[in-house]
């Protein structure tokens, strides 16, 4: 259990609810971030999937922008899905909405066409094991560059990355929040100073959120 480690989840808008159960299942504190203030005394922080352009306003607007890029500066672990990996890039094929620019890759906002093309896709995610992870795309970016800092974990059938790593920074095309298979997040809570992710254990499922 990771009782000792606080993970944050911004909860301005989208999937904040989903990642927090998931959090919490595994035996971590998940903290709701909607301020400055709360980003005090974290080991992590979660960006989840929403809708990017409304995630950026509302990001500008509670003061958040500085603050997260401040805490991803000082090595703390920062993990955006979806509409969070939009915010994490260093650029978008679109001029709106403005990302943060933390992460070398260049990201395609609904690269798959709209809500009606969403789809799932089962990868084998380095550093997981050999299990595959069913993942859920919803509306979903795709990264079309990546730096040199950072490494692939997962790409589709057709080699676009749609899960990427560099440093203690991730950031994912899907999202982990809607599956039962926690290891994602307990891969994780390792970035954020948890026990190293064992890819051997025991897998256990965790209930979704209701």
């Amino acid at each position: 259990m990771f009782v000792q480690l606080n993970i944050g989840v911004l909860a301005v808008q989208g999937d904040f609810a989903e990642h927090s159960h998931v959090l919490r299942s595994v035996g971590v504190t998940a903290t709701e971030v909607r301020l400055p203030k709360h980003l005090d005394g974290l080991d992590g922080l979660i960006i989840p999937g929403g809708e990017s352009t409304t995630l950026s306003r509302l990001m500008s607007l509670y003061d958040l922008r500085d603050p997260v890029a401040e805490l991803a500066a000082r090595g703390q672990a920062v993990w955006g899905t979806c509409a969070g990996m939009i915010m994490l890039a260093n650029e978008i094929t679109e001029e709106d909405p403005v990302p943060m620019g933390l992460m070398d890759v260049g990201v395609q906002r609904n690269a798959f066409g709209r809500q009606v093309d969403s789809f799932e896709q089962n990868l084998l995610i380095q550093g997981l094991g050999d299990r595959e992870y069913h993942a859920i795309f919803i509306r979903a970016p795709v990264i079309t560059r990546v730096g040199d800092a950072v490494d692939v974990l997962a790409s589709l059938p057709d080699g676009r990355p749609v899960a990427v790593q560099q440093g203690k920074m991730m950031a994912t095309s899907f999202h982990p929040e809607l599956t039962a298979d926690a290891r994602i997040h307990r891969y994780f809570v390792s970035l954020a100073g948890g026990p190293p992710f064992d890819p051997e254990a025991p897998l256990i499922d965790t209930p979704r959120v209701r």
